[in-house]
């Protein structure tokens, strides 16, 4: 099972866990509690409909730049309709413009900061 799609523990699973009394011993290694056993048998396969399922990094991705991408082709759209002539308002493009620039400017610089972050742990000596 590959580390993108793996299905999350449902709450009734991670109950029975907290259940489960640490100062009790157990005689034979091999003796499990039963209400783990079945705990984890109740665990259900990865699914595209599971809403457990953890999303990919691809799509959470993709979905976080969508409004950038979007007030981008806004203002690209209103600066065509300014040089048309077809703007009534010059100030609409301006607007435009500048949250589409404001918006990719902070979109570069998350990124930057998560790279800068991810250098750093690279750093890191075990």
């Amino acid at each position: 099972m590959d580390m993108i799609n793996r299905p999350v523990a449902p709450i009734s699973v991670l109950k029975s866990l907290n259940s489960i009394n640490p100062a009790k011993t157990i005689d034979r290694p091999t003796e499990i509690s039963g209400s783990v056993l079945q705990s984890l048998g109740a665990l259900q396969p990865a699914q595209e409909n599971n809403p457990l399922v953890a999303e990919s990094f691809e799509k959470v991705l993709s979905r976080a730049l969508e409004p950038v991408n979007n007030l981008q082709l806004q203002s690209a759209e209103l600066d065509g309709q300014l040089a048309q002539g077809k703007l009534e308002y010059v100030h609409q493009a301006m607007v435009m413009a500048q949250k589409a620039s404001l918006a990719l400017d902070m979109t570069m610089q998350i990124r930057n900061k998560v790279v800068e972050a991810y250098q750093e742990i690279m750093r890191t000596q075990v």
